[in-house]
């Protein structure tokens, strides 16, 4: 899991993001204090198990997924 830092996404500045392996999903979680005051759901079951979420020293968010077919991935905000 990672918090998001950087300017890449200004609307998760502080959002905590964590990966599912169950759920093959990344959940984004947006708090006020220590209180989680929103979830939201991305990537559900398309690119399969989450195991690791990092922010990269560029700014973006990197997902590594454990299947054999699997590999490392990097949000990139939509164009």
């Amino acid at each position: 899991m990672a918090f998001y830092t950087a300017d890449h996404f200004p609307d998760w500045q502080g959002n905590l993001f964590v990966g599912s392996l169950y759920r093959e999903q990344l959940h984004r979680l947006v708090f006020s204090g220590s209180d989680i005051v929103h979830e939201e759901v991305l990537l559900s079951e398309t690119i399969g198990r989450i195991r690791d979420v990092r922010q990269g020293p560029d700014g973006f968010l990197y997902l590594v997924t454990d299947q054999g077919d699997g590999g490392v991935y990097r949000l990139e905000p939509a164009s």
